[in-house]
């Protein structure tokens, strides 16, 4: 009987010091733990083949923070994005330029800000798929820009 008192004594007291630990801490809210293995991927609309997976936010009415998936040999056409870009590259080699010719390699830990309206072409080159984190400063858009003549 002594037992059952001391196993009683103990889960009253150990339960919610328990419980406090598991509780979301400052702000009320839970941390986000997500394995890439469990993340839902979406198709973006504006570009086929192209996934991502979103974290927090809404990229279709406000800033947002989601992963994103691109196929190896993309190659993205001039064009521009209404909101302040931030990636982080995680794998595969990422490129980015005003034009084709003088468009910069990214690898695995690079970092690439893009301003709102910035002109630029982008992709993923040959070889491996490239995956990398994103957070948008405002809702995810996708503005074809107007190619520049052809040289003669």
């Amino acid at each position: 009987m002594n037992r059952f008192f001391v196993v009683l004594a103990a889960v009253l007291f150990w339960a919610p010091v328990l419980a406090d630990e598991a509780a979301p801490k400052e702000g009320g809210k839970a941390p986000l733990m997500l394995s890439f293995t469990d993340m839902r991927w979406t198709e973006l609309p504006e570009r086929k083949g192209m996934q991502f997976a979103v974290l927090s936010g809404d990229p279709k009415n406000g800033e947002y923070t989601q992963m994103r998936k691109v196929p190896a040999g993309t190659a993205n056409p001039l064009h521009a994005h209404s909101s302040e870009l931030k990636n982080v590259i995680i794998s595969g080699v990422w490129y980015t330029g005003v034009d084709a010719a003088s468009a910069r390699d990214f690898g695995p830990g690079s970092i690439v800000m893009m301003p709102a309206n910035w002109v630029h072409v982008s992709g993923c080159r040959a070889g491996s798929d490239c995956v990398f984190y994103q957070e948008g400063k405002g809702k995810f858009d996708f503005k074809p820009a107007a190619q520049p003549p052809a040289s003669r």
